[in-house]
């Protein structure tokens, strides 16, 4: 047992989060946007591997795919973004879909990440991957939609987050009473509690006032949902996968059924059993196989 009295984390996930990643910043509207990269910035212009490019749910961050990115740093560029708003990226005075899909355009030409790259997007950032991607996905060899959902108009309504407050930031007297204050949206269980933890970490800063977390509370609110994303899924410029839990909150057979008829029949639809909304984090290897097997089927045809 770990210090926690939780088991320790297995020794491919502290593998992972060893693998070095370099930070970056970049501006974008006026907003200092911050990146994770897995490959050295000088070696970039002499690689001609695919790009890559994470994208991290609504108050996520770059850290979600920290034990998961590496896993592709072999075959791959790959870099992961913190979307403004949240992470160490700056804040605005407002939040746009528009502006997130300029950032991730920004960070895919700052990075390096070369011609055609593919972006994956789980949740929030999946929608924020569609935007980008019905705009601009002639600039993309494909994006791959991680339990994002997009309505059925004639399906049961998805749950929407509840609208957030001005003024709502919580600060904590110390470390440790911010993270054992930290859950996963929507509400769900998670068996390894290594992964909670480490993004437990990684997701509150100090400040003068205490403990609190890292994404600014005006990100939250459900504005974001009022984008025509049925519209932009089957408008994507880009081939498109999907990739849902079996037990999601969100994404249930029949929105993934419904996404799937907006993609077209050649697209790839992954269910991963055992797994809740937070795909990556319940079942995190049989993530990177199902992605794995989208990324090498692309790059066969």
């Amino acid at each position: 047992m770990s210090e926690n009295g939780r088991p320790p984390a297995p020794d491919w996930f502290r593998r992972a989060v060893d693998v070095p990643a370099q930070s970056h910043f970049v501006d974008v509207e006026g907003c200092r946007i911050h990146y994770l990269t897995w490959f050295p910035g000088t070696a970039a212009m002499h690689d001609d591997r695919p790009g890559l490019l994470f994208v991290h749910g609504g108050g996520a961050h770059a850290n979600w795919w920290r034990f998961i990115a590496p896993f592709f740093a072999e075959s791959h560029r790959v870099a992961a973004i913190d979307l403004s708003g949240m992470g160490d990226s700056g804040r605005r005075e407002d939040y746009l879909p528009e502006t997130w899909a300029n950032e991730i355009g920004t960070v895919l030409a700052d990075s390096q990440l070369g011609s055609m790259p593919v972006v994956v997007g789980h949740s929030f950032g999946g929608l924020m991957t569609m935007k980008y991607g019905s705009e601009h996905g002639a600039k993309l060899s494909g994006a791959v939609i991680v339990d994002s959902p997009v309505q059925d108009p004639d399906g049961d309504p998805i749950p929407k987050p509840p609208e957030s407050k001005k003024g709502g930031q919580k600060f904590y007297p110390d470390q440790a009473s911010a993270r054992a204050r930290f859950r996963l949206m929507p509400p769900q269980d998670c068996e390894n509690t290594y992964i909670t933890d480490y993004i437990a970490r990684t997701s509150i800063t100090e400040t003068d006032q205490g403990w609190t977390w890292k994404f600014d509370p005006d990100v939250m609110g459900s504005r974001r949902f009022g984008e025509p994303f049925n519209e932009e899924l089957k408008a994507l410029k880009c081939r498109a996968a999907l990739i849902h839990g079996a037990n999601s909150a969100l994404v249930s057979r029949r929105t993934a059924a419904y996404m799937s008829k907006l993609m077209g029949p050649s697209a790839p639809l992954v269910e991963i059993p055992e797994a809740h909304h937070h795909v990556m984090l319940d079942q995190p290897l049989a993530f990177v196989a199902a992605l794995r097997a989208i990324l090498d089927g692309w790059s066969r045809s």
